[in-house]
């Protein structure tokens, strides 16, 4: 271990009793020590299977938990799959797996199969872990644990500064890990990103010890384990960015047509889809309604660099969506599952509104009392749901299982119930 390891060693929390500072900031005195190498130094980037055998074996005979995380290349490939996952676990070091390379890593999943995996954000790798044979029965996600700690900054190099007191080089977040080689600099922040998380982990769980909301986290934890894989996404050209400007049904076809269009060139390429066509431009095609090639060309997003071949395929997409009959062209908005947006309550049901509003101001000063994100102790969803259709008879039981019927955790339900109770009862 190195100096600057000894140093982590013997700093806890560095902030101010051990507990996230009010004021927003770090309290400790000490500047943060820049954590440079990682201490047995840069691992050899594992991809083949013989390597990937002796990674299982090591890890396997390793002991306590097992940090993890994995790198995407967002906004070059298409999809969200892994380009590099990165583990440390004491008594097997840290190791750097090629995915592409090594394809399926479930022998690996198998073996840390009972172990509790320290992530960060988990939510946001957990699926391309899955992906490749990774999935986790248990786990810690340190950037939750800082929420419900009441850290005002969870990143990972926010928590490991304020926390254990270094700093992390973050140059490389968002470079394209589909690059082989990885440059040396690369795999270094890559191997850093995992150096201290256990470290962290352990800092976090005695912090929300201290405060009392252990118990808290990991019922979150277990539910994020529990979770089984988010469903596909209903008609996900509706998210294109500047849709608020398209109004009409025969402009929501073009968009539509050019955007599943633009999705199949892009997963067959395996390029990111804004690199194919942007979002800005699909929308200026829908609003204009070209009537040929000529047409299209002049509208932003398809000028000189666009060849003649593809503005005939996008004008293609566009003919085709205004060749549809009225009765196959795509609805505005999409069909409401859940209550009305909370700005129509008042018109729509005045006393949901009060309901509404006096649940939020309960929940928010509930959620300032105990330190945390309102998001954290109770979905804004949930509120909502709850204050539309209230329980035709509102108890505390009564509450309570509708809590839980939306997901929430038992201390969540706990938590929350008097002040919807009060909220309803108003």
């Amino acid at each position: 271990m190195t100096d600057a390891h000894d140093t982590a060693a013997d700093t806890s929390l560095r902030t101010t009793g051990g507990a996230p500072p009010d004021d927003g900031g770090s309290s400790a005195t000490e500047a943060p020590i820049p954590l440079l190498e990682p201490r047995e130094g840069i691992p050899p980037v594992v991809a083949d299977q013989a390597a990937l055998a002796e990674v299982v074996a090591a890890f396997a005979a390793g002991s306590g938990p097992v940090a993890v995380d994995a790198e995407r290349a967002s906004g070059y490939r298409y999809g969200q799959r892994a380009y590099l996952v990165q583990l440390r676990r004491e008594g097997a070091g840290t190791a750097l797996i090629d995915p592409v390379a090594c394809g399926d890593l479930s022998d690996l999943g198998e073996v840390l199969a009972d172990t509790e995996w320290v992530l960060h954000a988990a939510t946001q790798d957990l699926p391309c872990l899955r992906e490749i044979g990774m999935v986790p029965e248990r786990l810690f996600d340190t950037e939750l644990a800082g929420r419900l700690a009441g850290f005002p900054r969870v990143g990972l190099g926010a928590m490991v500064e304020n926390v254990l007191g270094f700093s992390l080089e973050k140059g490389h977040s968002a470079v394209d890990w589909s690059t082989r080689p990885l440059p040396e600099p690369w795999l270094r922040y890559a191997a850093l990103d995992v150096e201290l998380l256990v470290d962290l982990r352990d800092a976090l769980e005695k912090e929300l010890e201290r405060q009392g909301k252990l118990e808290w986290a990991r019922q979150e934890f277990d539910a994020i384990a529990s979770a089984p894989p988010a469903e596909p996404r209903k008609d996900p050209w509706r998210r294109t960015s500047g849709m608020h400007k398209v109004r009409r049904r025969r402009q929501l076809a073009v968009v539509r047509e050019l955007w599943q269009m633009r999705d199949r060139i892009a997963q067959r390429r395996d390029v990111s889809p804004g690199k194919v066509l942007s979002d800005a431009a699909i929308v200026e095609a829908a609003l204009a309604l070209p009537s040929n090639v000529h047409a299209l060309a002049a509208l932003g997003g398809f000028g000189h660099r666009v060849g003649r071949r593809q503005l005939e395929q996008w004008q293609a997409a566009v003919d085709r969506a205004k060749a549809l009959p009225e009765a196959e062209l795509p609805q505005q908005g999409q069909p409401v599952t859940g209550p009305p947006p909370p700005r129509a309550w008042a018109e729509k049901d005045p006393a949901a509104a009060a309901r509404l509003s006096a649940a939020k101001a309960g929940v928010s000063a509930l959620a300032e009392r105990l330190n945390l994100p309102q998001e954290n102790l109770i979905t804004p969803d949930t509120v909502r749901r709850v204050c539309w259709e209230p329980p035709k008879a509102v108890s505390a039981d009564a509450v309570a299982a509708a809590l839980a019927g939306y997901g929430a955790r038992a201390w969540q339900v706990e938590l929350v119930t008097p002040v919807l109770v009060e909220a309803l009862s108003a």
